[in-house]
């Protein structure tokens, strides 16, 4: 039954981040769009959800395992943007979406696999910013505008977010052999760029201050 919990609450993610997505698609403003996307990050942290993202970069010490258990995230993650993708494409809205989506999933598909690696990497780094600063920070204020900031960032930086990407491949309808290595790619570059701030700490590389 846990297993069943928890993919659920990786569908429910999967289905937050791509309502982040679809507000970002929505808005003209890069940077208005980039803050309302935040809302799937909040919501995820708020309610305890399976986010791919968030869940991987406390991997180090938890073995193989957890690592399986990361799988099943992931794949309820994709269920989630999947599902809303094909849910919103069948609305007024969805035309407007898909044409929006496949303008960024042309950009993302025609990057190198090194390119797609790195910014993938940036990404996490700033999603395990956010979210350690929302179980750690004592102050109200600083947990949400961690989270905000975070989103925000990797945004308008264009880093890459495999589970927000899910979303966009999904409502643009792209999916081929292609579009699934390079979910994998980011898929990789996230979890790379989860576990640096973590695996310094389980190092013994921390600020002596």
């Amino acid at each position: 039954m846990s297993k069943v919990r928890d993919f659920v609450y990786a569908v429910l993610a999967g289905v937050s981040i791509s309502i982040g997505g679809a507000v970002y698609l929505s808005v003209d403003n890069k940077a208005v769009g980039a803050l309302l996307f935040s809302v799937g990050l909040f919501t995820v942290c708020a309610f305890g959800l399976n986010l791919f993202t968030g869940k991987v970069c406390y991997w180090p010490g938890k073995g193989a395992a957890y690592g399986g258990w990361l799988a099943l995230v992931w794949l309820g993650n994709l269920a989630g943007a999947e599902v809303t993708g094909l849910l919103l494409r069948a609305t007024r809205t969805g035309a407007a979406l898909a044409e929006k989506a496949a303008g960024l999933c042309e950009t993302k598909l025609g990057d190198s696999l090194p390119s797609i690696f790195l910014l993938a990497v940036f990404c996490n780094m700033l999603i395990y910013i956010a979210v350690e600063n929302y179980r750690s920070n004592p102050h109200e204020l600083g947990k949400y505008l961690g989270i905000v900031f975070g989103v925000v960032v990797f945004i308008l930086c264009g880093f890459e977010h495999c589970v927000a990407n899910m979303f966009y491949f999904a409502v643009a309808n792209v999916w081929s052999g292609k579009t699934a290595l390079y979910l994998l790619v980011m898929t990789a570059g996230n979890t790379a760029g989860g576990l640096v701030f973590p695996l310094c700490a389980r190092l013994g590389i921390k600020n002596k201050n």
